[in-house]
């Protein structure tokens, strides 16, 4: 039996003319067996409807108080936090033909993604990136003779990436505080949360439900692609270094534009950590912070470096991390592999073991009936995964020369997650800085940076608000701190 998903939410008032409505055409794609996504193929005249409602509707949200705007979103994140609402159950059952994850991890996934999208937490977002958010509803004073206002764009843009489950509804949230409307075109592997959360967003705001659409369509292929970008304020991309250049080529000099492309994220552990007693822990960490989102998310670590000198060498952790990659397959199964995705781990998995019969230090570890794979290297060189829960580790005598090992990789870099080390680690943070680095973690925290991390360096509200001064009134209302960076 055949299950088809929509892989789009739009208001019914969008394509609502004075003459006829267009008739929308639409396609299937099998995303796995017997499980289909539908979505429409646009025409022209169709995206001109819905571009036109998307930015009329951005002119109501305007006038909505922005604490309306976060307790609105938050009802929402407190129904896919509920282990009693149908709406967290159909998310979980969805996103495992859609992602390609198990249930255990879909659950995970969704519970982690979605007590960032509480009031409190995006309250606290917006208090660390504007200090006061009564900004975004008026001009508000900051010193003598001057009062500041944020206004954010009419219409945002965005383009999933589909490699992690929740991304595209972080990524209309932080629009929707800015009084944005939003038209998110997700990637594949993120269409479920997308959907469920506008159509859940509608149900706790009806007079708000035409500010939000997200539909899906093969990137590149529709007349709506070409207009969004020209008709939105903001485009916020997700995607390889190809698709956002591409994207970024595309887009008017006058719109802001966000680009995340491709980042990759590794481990460190000192030999601090690697003692009888605590080896054990780091390495049930390091386990986790590699095998959430089946190591497709950014901070995923590709490699971890492991350092010589403790009571526990390289191989004996690694084989701990072997035995905490097994007990979490177990926990946390991994999701479907495509034929391509399974390729790659074998063919990896094959060199690796035939470097190991070759009489070298190294090491396989790997699962039998699943893919996870600890691979102890000879050497110390960073080696990209082909993801699906496959590590590198590399000894090193002294963690203060991974840095400088990285080369060109460290413009791709992001997460660094270090266990032991603690004197040291500010000295290591200012070497991955210069680097490239832009955050550096634990294992623990590695998987779920909070909704105020400076998403790559930079401030996630940043490109989504306009700033703007009125000098030579004083205005009652004064906030000695001013407004955030």
């Amino acid at each position: 039996m055949t299950t088809t998903f929509d892989a789009c939410r739009i208001s019914s008032a969008s394509l609502d003319p004075a003459s006829a409505p267009p008739t929308l055409v639409w396609e299937t794609i099998d995303v796995s067996g017997g499980f289909t996504v539908r979505y429409p193929a646009w025409s022209g005249d169709a995206a001109e409807l819905l571009l036109g409602a998307l930015r009329e509707a951005g002119a109501r949200l305007a006038e909505v108080p922005a604490q309306d705007l976060v307790d609105c979103v938050g009802r929402v994140a407190d129904r896919f936090l509920d282990s009693s609402d149908p709406l967290r159950q159909e998310a979980i059952d969805l996103l495992v033909p859609t992602a390609g994850i198990s249930k255990e991890m879909a659950s995970e996934i969704l519970t982690g993604m979605a007590r960032d999208w509480t009031a409190e937490r995006l309250t606290e977002l917006l208090r660390r990136e504007l200090r006061d958010p009564g900004v975004l509803d008026g001009f508000r004073r900051v010193d003598e003779g001057r009062s500041v206002r944020a206004k954010g764009p009419l219409l945002t843009f965005h383009v999933g990436a589909g490699t992690v489950p929740g991304v595209g509804v972080t990524s209309m949230i932080r629009a929707l505080l800015m009084k944005s409307a939003v038209l998110l075109k997700p990637g594949l592997g993120d269409v479920v949360l997308p959907v469920l959360f506008a159509e859940a967003f509608a149900e706790e705001a009806p007079e708000l439900s035409d500010a939000v659409a997200v539909t899906y369509w093969p990137g590149g292929s529709s007349p709506l692609e070409g207009l969004a970008l020209q008709r939105a304020e903001a485009v916020v991309v997700y995607g390889s270094d190809e698709v956002v250049s591409s994207l970024r080529a595309r887009t008017p000099v006058t719109a802001s534009f966000i680009s995340y492309h491709h980042r990759l994220s590794l481990g460190m552990v000192g030999r601090e950590a690697l003692t009888a007693a605590r080896a054990p822990d780091v390495a049930r960490m390091a386990a986790r912070a590699v095998s959430m989102f089946d190591q497709r998310g950014c901070v995923s670590p590709h490699a971890i470096y492991v350092e010589e000198g403790g009571a526990v060498d390289p191989g004996e952790w690694a084989a701990l991390l072997a035995s905490a990659m097994a007990d979490l397959e177990v926990e946390i199964p991994g999701g479907y592999l495509t034929a391509p995705e399974a390729s790659a781990v074998h063919q990896v998995r094959g060199s690796a073991e035939l470097r190991e019969a070759s009489g070298g230090g190294v090491r396989v570890f790997r699962g039998d009936e699943s893919f996870w794979t600890v691979i102890l290297e000879d050497e110390m060189t960073f080696t990209r995964s082909c993801l699906n829960r496959v590590v590198s580790l590399v000894p090193t005598p002294d963690l203060g020369g991974v840095a400088t090992s990285l080369g060109m990789i460290g413009r791709h870099l992001q997460t660094v997650a270090i266990e032991g080390a603690e004197d040291r680690l500010p000295m290591l943070a200012e070497d991955l800085c210069r680097a490239g680095a832009t955050r550096v973690t634990s294992f623990e925290k590695a998987p779920w940076p909070p909704p105020w991390w400076r998403h790559d360096g930079a401030s996630v509200l940043a490109g989504l608000v306009r700033w703007i001064d009125l000098e030579g009134v004083d205005l009652e209302e004064f906030d000695p701190a001013g407004p955030g960076d």
